[in-house]
This record gives C-alpha cells, structure tokens and sequence, in this order.
C-alpha cells in the first residue's frame, strides 16, 4: 500500500500541469523569452561601454549631438526631446499598468481606454525615434572635416551627419552602436505596439470575456514594461553617462 502511495506521489510531482510555479504557462514562457532577451541587450550595451572607454578621447558627448526639438529651428536644447520621448514611453506604461488592472476587475471599457493611451504612446516614441535618427543622420549645416575612404582610398572631406562610414560628431562605431541598439529597442516597441493592436481589438469583439480573463492582456503588459525598462538602460548608457 505504501508503495503505490509512493508512485502515486512520484505522479503527481512530477506529472506537470497547466500552472508551473502556480503560473500560466503563457506566463512562463512570456518570461523565458523576456530573459533571454534582457541577456542580449546587456551584451550590447556591455559591447558598447567597452568601445567607448577604449575611444573615449575621440567618443561623442551626447549634449552637443541631441540638441535639438522639433518646430525650434536651430535651437540648442540638449537632451530635452529624448528626455520628453522618455517620459512618454514611461507614462505608457503606467497606461499599461492601469489596462492591466482593469482586466483583473474585467472592466471592458477601461481597458479599451488604457490600451489606446499605451498604443498612442508607443506611436509617438516611434514617430520621435525616426525623428531624431533623421537629424543624427543629416547632421548641422556647418559639418565637420574627416578623413574617410572614398572609393578604397583615404581622402580628407567635410562630412555633415552620421552613418556606418563616418561621423560628424566623432568615432564612427558611436553611430554604428547608436543605430543598432536604438533600432534594435524600436523594432521591438513597434512589435509592442502591434501587439497592443491585436489585443485591443481582442477585447473589443469581445474574446477575453468569452475566455472569462484578460491574461492575453497581462502578458501583453509584461512584454510593454520590460521594452519600457530597457529604454531606461539605453537612455542611460547613451545619453547621460
């Protein structure tokens, strides 16, 4: 008798389930790929702090590159904007936040409302991020002179912007992090927002109230937030530091 108790046990602890952990295993798995991901960003930015304490004299200061704001001409306000999109993308996560809570009380209508908000936010940090890599790529009127290959040999010219072949404001592996890293967290707000999308429109036909919860929102939230918290490392590497 003890003994089938024994592998009856052995069953049951070992048989699985639809909640590991007593979580979901969407959940689980939202998380997995969270984590795995976390480890590629830090690689980056670890890629990239190494780069700039080896070329820290020719490296570019973030407060003479990101200085300007959209419809103030030539203005020199350094930071301001990124710091504005910052601010955004945060403030879409409280959104999240709140879309989130809603579904637990399986509120419909806020969602909805709070969802929109989060989508119109992860836009406008779309919109600015083309905005800003627009002018990091066209540069000042002025320029600056460097000498850069053209057509295999090496010729001294003035450059105006940044690309993966030179740089106007200083080493050109600056902006090929700049470029690959900030593009890099853009494909994944805008995957974010495309995913909002779909379960917006989810729970606007109705299919989380069908199912009797609004996990698909929850496990939209977590992905939201962690794009959100990478920004936060990015801005901080490139920006301020």
């Amino acid at each position: 008798m003890s003994h089938n108790t024994e592998v009856l046990d052995q069953k049951t602890l070992w048989g699985g389930g639809g909640s590991p952990f007593k979580v979901s295993y969407g959940k689980l798995m939202i998380w997995f790929f969270l984590i795995s991901d976390a480890l590629t960003f830090s690689g980056l930015l670890c890629s990239y702090g190494f780069m700039r304490h080896k070329f820290s004299s020719t490296w570019p200061s973030a407060n003479e590159v990101f200085v300007h704001f959209p419809f103030m001409g030539d203005s020199h306000v350094p930071l301001l904007y990124v710091g504005l999109m910052t601010f955004i993308l945060i403030l879409s996560s409280v959104t999240m936040v709140l879309a989130v809570e809603a579904g637990h009380r399986r509120s419909k209508k806020e969602v909805q409302v709070w969802m929109v908000l989060t989508i119109v936010g992860g836009f406008f940090f779309l919109f600015s991020q083309v905005w800003e890599w627009s002018h990091f790529i066209h540069g000042t009127e002025i320029g600056a002179v460097k000498d850069i290959i053209v057509d295999g040999e090496w010729v001294t010219q003035t450059v105006h912007g940044a690309n993966l072949h030179y740089n106007e404001y200083g080493n050109v592996l600056f902006g090929d992090f700049f470029f690959f890293i900030t593009g890099f967290h853009g494909f994944h707000v805008f995957s974010g927002v495309v995913i909002n999308i779909i379960i917006l429109i989810k729970v606007m036909k109705g299919h989380m109230d069908k199912t009797g919860h609004y996990e698909m929102v929850e496990k939209t939230g977590l992905y939201w937030h962690f794009v959100d918290l990478v920004w936060v490392f990015v801005f901080t590497f490139f920006y301020l530091v």
